[in-house]
């Protein structure tokens, strides 16, 4: 009998990389909606972030599948990531590639100030992924580059294996956006809350699933 295809034989790829994207606790500035990048105050962790970041940390121990965790270098994120760390007795490994968007000028500000004092940049900037913040930000374009490196790196790494990444807004935007080969206006058209949950999972063969996005049910 002939070996089935399509379908009904797909390819033994192995078990695939698991990043399991966390973006870290609230600051002071994230219930204002403030713009808080790489370029930016680099604020500590608030006191709902805090506890934010221990229900979290007992949410993936009880899970039990997290076998490295890995930390954008900005503040936030590794005091995130050095509560889940403890909890599960692994080290946090830093990820420059996995930092925040630096966005110039308009770090500190709401969307509302930078409409009004920077109208013609932001609308650029919401036509076109490679227009960058006013003051020497990053465009969208560029940190799509940098995070996709830093991707293929850690895909590498922990072939087979599920590793926890503490990271951003735009990071955590992008690994899906470009998982699921979505144009750079998505990035508009999710939300990512403080300490929320996503999964994606890359496979041998190059692809990847979209496995969770946005969970927050471990914060109720």
């Amino acid at each position: 009998m002939a070996a089935p295809r399509g379908w009904a034989a797909p390819a033994d790829l192995g078990a695939p990389a698991t990043l399991v994207l966390l973006r870290h606790g609230e600051t002071a500035l994230t219930p204002e909606k403030r713009f808080s990048g790489s370029g930016g105050s680099d604020p500590h962790l608030s006191p709902v972030g805090r506890r934010q970041a221990e229900l979290v940390a007992a949410a993936l121990a009880a899970r039990g599948t997290i076998q490295a965790v890995v930390s954008s270098p900005l503040t936030r994120c590794v005091e995130t990531a050095e509560a889940v760390a403890a909890r599960l007795g692994l080290d946090v490994r830093i990820e420059e590639g996995l930092r925040e968007t630096d966005f110039g000028a308009w770090e500190g500000l709401t969307f509302g100030e930078v409409r009004e004092r920077y109208p013609d940049d932001l609308q650029a900037w919401l036509t076109s992924s490679k227009t960058a913040p006013t003051g020497g930000g990053e465009s969208f374009a560029t940190v799509a580059r940098r995070v996709a490196l830093a991707r293929d790196k850690l895909v590498a790494r922990y072939a087979g294996r599920t590793v926890l990444l503490v990271t951003h807004v735009t990071p955590i935007k992008t690994l899906v956006r470009l998982a699921l080969g979505a144009p750079p206006e998505a990035l508009f058209r999710m939300e990512i809350s403080a300490a929320s949950l996503s999964a994606l999972a890359y496979y041998a063969d190059g692809n990847a699933s979209l496995r969770l996005l946005n969970d927050t049910t471990h914060l109720r």
